[in-house]
């Protein structure tokens, strides 16, 4: 199973690029990037992940000496909720970026946009 999801992550991350390199639009290149990032949360959440682990949470910690049980690593899920807070920033800058683009030369396509070139 993990290594199902393993390829799911690398997909994700394929498409995802494929979709920017060959995008012909700014707004479609936001949306592969954010298809892309979505394969990165995948693969974070993956590592961290570990079967038959309790979650993170110890509830008594006066119940005497014992085996410790497994958890799952909670710096993994704090990483990915991190990381998701960054790509909406970055999505929303990425988005009004495209509409001064649009405002200023009236098209979305890179390949026209002559008056960015040095």
């Amino acid at each position: 199973m993990s290594s199902y999801i393993y390829g799911v992550a690398g997909w994700l991350v394929l498409i995802g690029s494929f979709g920017i390199v060959r995008s012909r639009n700014l707004i479609h290149a936001v949306v592969c990037l954010s298809v892309a990032q979505a394969g990165t949360y995948l693969l974070l959440l993956t590592v961290g992940y570990q079967q038959g682990a309790a979650p993170p949470i110890f509830v008594d910690p006066t119940t005497g000496p014992g085996q410790p049980a497994p958890v799952v690593d909670p710096v993994v899920q704090a990483m990915t909720l991190t990381d998701i807070v960054i790509q909406a920033t970055v999505t929303a800058l990425l988005l009004a970026l495209a509409i001064q683009v649009h405002k200023r030369h009236h098209t979305l396509d890179p390949d026209q946009l002559s008056a960015l070139r040095g």
